[in-house]
């Protein structure tokens, strides 16, 4: 990418739509925006982009867009003066008919005109190399775009908004003043003394670490609350596994029959349940196997809990309990589960008190066939993951693996001088390990990373953005 020259892009997915945007940015955008725009009304003395730019650097007109004489199409265009846009340099929007056919032709007459058809992300890593947004920023752009519930979208939008990036910031300056300090007292012991200064820092760093380790332990809600908790449904034969995934898709997904056994093989979906998003996989039955093919059903059934953030294990009210249950049981100790007792529509001979006390959870009481009790699942399971709500105000979750690494690495080596602190060492070994806390932070805002790493993040981004 050549950060200097002048880029165009589809700005909206090409395809039949109300309103299509294309985007040019850069030093000629203007320049480009002036050959294939004209401005309703304007006088033959005027410019065909509004002037004025210094006082009111963004402004919409109405025209045309023409490629050489032939009328391309009807638009607005926006004219918004560098550095009062989302990459930070002049740029032209222009919003057109969002058919296909009309889009590309205002994108090729652009390029014709001056600009060079943009990479994908490249815009946003123009916002980040022009100082507009930082590396984290960045990267919740495209977490927007692909958020799939409503607590990703809510977290990627804080972090768009820069809860990360001040959080970040904070530690980082606390870090660098300790390590400045120890630095002027080893080049002038005579005016800064660093007597007693070991147990200061100790105290000091002791909540950055705190701050740390919490940002840390964020990134497994973050994970599921960006991925999706991956589900596993267990449950003997014909306990209503299937039924159960059909009831939280919407519609019959899994074939149920009174057979048992009939579900052989994992079905996976993603489905929304109290805003959160679960990506369940409905399992074969869990008995002593009569086959070859249902062993191995059973044998991926097991697989699959193991992999699992959350089993839900489904009981049949209507027959006793045996030693299929109890295996099931055993495979779920210790892991995060919820019991559900279905058919509770029909006569039962298993109580919920008696499975809460075989199994150590709680019990919900349910029918797949009534659709009943599903509610009371959407909670339990947002509690157990989320502790009721989430509140954006000042947690942070940590979405990204990458953010995560980083954050570990810090934290190690905030460890580390602690370490050398309790030891006994030399001031001086302390500032080696805080800078290195202090360039992995930096990392994750993008202020310590390498050009190659820039490069395939942005490559990820979308076309036009």
């Amino acid at each position: 990418m050549n950060s200097t020259d002048t880029i165009a892009a589809m700005a909206t997915a090409a395809g039949g739509s109300g309103i299509g945007i294309i985007r040019i940015s850069g030093q000629d955008a203007f320049a480009v925006g002036e050959k294939i725009f004209r401005r309703a009304g304007k006088k033959n003395s005027e410019k065909n982009l509004p002037g004025g730019l210094e006082e009111e650097p963004r402004k919409i007109c109405y025209g045309h867009i023409y490629d050489g004489e032939e009328l391309i199409d009807e638009v607005l265009l926006v004219v918004l003066k560098g550095p009062y846009s989302y990459t930070a340099e002049d740029t032209v929007e222009i919003d057109c008919h969002g058919g296909a056919l009309v889009m590309r032709r205002i994108l090729e007459t652009a390029v014709r005109h001056g600009a060079r058809p943009a990479e994908p992300g490249e815009f946003s890593k123009r916002a980040f190399l022009n100082g507009r947004i930082d590396l984290s920023q960045a990267e919740a752009v495209m977490d927007v775009i692909s958020a799939q519930n409503e607590y990703a979208l809510k977290s990627s939008v804080s972090q768009l908004r820069g809860s990360v990036s001040r959080k970040i910031r904070e530690l980082r300056e606390k870090i660098l003043f300790e390590s400045a300090l120890i630095e002027s007292a080893l080049d002038d012991p005579e005016h800064v003394s660093l007597e007693g200064y070991p147990r200061q820092l100790e105290k000091r760093l002791e909540p950055v670490i705190a701050d740390v380790e919490k940002l840390v332990r964020s990134s497994g809600n973050g994970r599921v609350m960006k991925e999706g908790v991956r589900t596993v449904i267990l449950g003997k034969p014909n306990a209503g596994k299937s039924s159960l995934l059909n009831v939280l898709v919407g519609e019959e997904r899994a074939i149920v029959t009174d057979i048992a056994g009939t579900t052989r093989d994992i079905l996976e979906e993603q489905i929304q349940l109290d805003g959160i998003s679960l990506n369940v996989v409905d399992t074969a039955g869990i008995r002593d196997a009569r086959d070859a093919v249902e062993k191995i059903g059973v044998s991926r059934a097991k697989s699959a809990a193991k992999e699992a953030d959350l089993i839900v294990y489904v009981v049949d009210a209507s027959v006793p309990l045996d030693e299929n249950d109890r295996d099931i049981i055993r495979l779920i100790q210790g892991r995060k589960a919820v019991v559900l007792l279905n058919k509770s529509d029909l006569e039962t001979v298993v109580t919920p008190g008696e499975l809460e006390k075989l199994t150590g959870y709680p019990v919900i009481a349910i029918s797949a066939k009534e659709e009943t009790g599903i509610e009371e699942l959407g909670r339990k399971v947002k509690f157990m993951f989320y502790e009721g709500e989430i509140s954006f105000n000042d947690q942070i979750y940590i979405t990204n693996v990458r953010h995560k690494t980083a954050l570990t690495e810090s934290l190690n080596s905030l460890n580390m001088v602690m370490e050398s602190i309790r030891s006994g060492m030399p001031e001086d070994f302390f500032t080696i390990d805080l800078m290195n806390a202090y360039e992995h932070l930096g990392r994750v805002i993008g202020e310590a990373v390498e050009e190659d790493l820039i490069n395939e993040i942005f490559g990820r981004f979308c076309m036009g953005k």
